[in-house]
């Protein structure tokens, strides 16, 4: 037996899984397809229904992910090839190039700043925000390095510019660096490569994708965050005025024959979440939303949404809308619905409508699944044994964790996670204890007589705390403190660790 585990998907789910089995002393291998860990989560600015910051509670994680002795991250990498069976699993993963070489890139952004391709939809903010050519994909990215689309880049494409060579002083930018192939055993394999959201362009009767202030409920989700294009500020895309009537729509693609024919599960929480910090936000703003049924599961989920309802006044309407309509002169939204609790065809005018779009399978599902060589169900998902050994895949040694095996929320995809670990962790044996020995730099001796030196730190976090607190004004206090050598504000300084 070896030491040696793979999980695939650095989301929530991945992350807890990789730590459970390094505190376990096992050795971890995390593959991450993307530039950064973090997933899902990380795009999103609060969690219900306690209404925490999301990446707040995240970024802990994924510093903590990265920097573990037992875990060997690979970000922008994707398994090409598994071959053996549980306890003896041989995998290939083709570790893409960034065109960056990370130990001498400083995540300065100078690079960014110079890179004349400025105008490209980027992935993290949904393509309600835009990104470089080289880029780190959000400010609390992890690892916190550049990395080179080389898709769109001028020089890797037509032979030109090649700034932010120039602009580089740490000599991090290698155009001449090619992908990298590295061969694994692992004893066995954990997958928690998540979910895609429903593109609902087709549902031709809601206009997406034709009339702008017709959003997803993603792409709300970073105009809501601190971190996002509007930096939390309510602005609807096409004239950048504050929205003030806001509509969501719940079952865009879900419960549908057409589509997707099961529930997404916590759809209506995050309607009523996104409604509840809509009001904290902008208290003026109005709220509504349309939905089938309230369907709600988790602890304190019900009371949250009646708390929606009647501490932050947000309005439900028991009925999908059937048609929406833009206002040419204005662009606002006239939206057409059946009350079903009167019977009456109503008509009503939004600023801004968000899409509660289906949850789905992630487009690679099926790839992946032909590598590993375990199975989907009907609906796409990853297949289980049976409901009720729900994290084993059809495959000895292979596990599931997350919403790649059905849709799930934050809590349950970590609660998951720490069963596809134990799991997983059965077909291997721990490292030792020399294995596992890290040689640590020597600490300073503080004496008595020593004079304390201290630094701090204050964080704007967006308009979390800078839209509440004077930050340049408290560092200028703090200055006047006794002992305090350095102080300095951070627009986030949870991207700083």
């Amino acid at each position: 037996m070896n030491s040696n585990i793979m999980v695939i998907g650095a989301g929530i789910s991945g992350i807890e899984a990789s730590l459970c089995l390094g505190e376990q002393g096992y050795k971890v291998i995390l593959v991450e397809k993307s530039p950064s860990v973090g997933g899902r989560m990380a795009q999103l600015d609060k969690t219900f229904p306690t209404l925490d910051c999301a990446i707040c509670i995240l970024a802990p994680k994924m510093v903590e992910v990265a920097r573990h002795p037992n875990v060997e991250l690979l970000t922008y990498s994707e398994v090409q090839e598994v071959s053996g069976e549980s306890g003896d699993f041989n995998v290939k993963v083709i570790k893409k190039s960034k065109y960056v070489d990370i130990d001498k890139c400083t995540g300065c952004n100078a690079c960014s700043e110079k890179c004349p391709m400025k105008k490209i939809p980027s992935e993290f903010e949904e393509k309600v925000g835009l990104r470089t050519s080289i880029y780190i994909p959000f400010p609390q990215a992890v690892p916190r390095k550049a990395t080179i689309d080389k898709e769109t880049c001028l020089y890797l494409t037509k032979g030109a510019c090649k700034l932010c060579l120039k602009a580089c002083e740490a000599e991090a930018i290698d155009f001449e660096m090619e992908d990298e192939i590295i061969d694994y055993n692992v004893a066995s394999i954990i997958v928690a490569t998540g979910i895609d959201v429903f593109n609902p362009a087709p549902l031709t009767r809601y206009h997406y994708s034709e009339y702008p202030n017709v959003i997803t409920s993603m792409q709300y989700e970073r105009l809501l965050s601190a971190s996002g294009p509007t930096e939390g500020e309510l602005l609807r895309p096409s004239d950048k005025k504050h929205v003030h009537e806001v509509a969501f729509i719940g079952c865009v693609g879900s419960r549908s024959e057409s589509f997707y024919p099961y529930c997404s599960k916590f759809c209506c929480m995050y309607m009523a979440k996104e409604g509840v910090v809509t009001r904290e936000h902008s208290p003026e703003t109005n709220v509504t939303i349309f939905f089938n049924d309230t369907r709600v599961v988790g602890k304190n989920q019900e009371e949250f949404i009646e708390r929606a309802k009647h501490e932050y006044n947000l309005k439900y309407f028991h009925g999908i809308p059937g048609d929406i309509r833009q206002d040419l002169k204005t662009q606002d939204l006239l939206v057409k619905h059946v009350n079903l609790d009167t019977g009456e065809v109503e008509t009503a005018r939004f600023d801004l409508v968000v899409l509660a779009s289906a949850v789905t399978p992630r487009g690679d599902s099926e790839e992946l699944a032909k590598i590993l060589g375990i199975e989907t169900n009907e609906l796409g998902f990853f297949k289980t044994k049976n409901s009720i050994e729900n994290l084993h895949s059809t495959k000895e040694g292979i596990y599931v964790t997350g919403s790649c095996q059905s849709p799930d929320d934050i809590a349950n995809s970590v609660s998951k996670a720490s069963g596809a670990a134990a799991l997983a962790s059965l077909h291997a044996v721990p490292l030792s204890e020399r294995e596992q020995r890290v040689d640590l730099p020597p600490l300073r001796v503080v004496r008595e007589g020593d004079v304390a030196r201290i630094g701090v730190f204050v964080c704007h976090c967006g308009v979390n705390i800078g839209g509440y607190v004077d930050v340049p004004e408290v560092v200028e206090y703090v200055k006047t403190l006794p002992n305090v050598v350095f102080s300095m504000d951070n627009k986030y300084s949870c991207s700083s660790l």
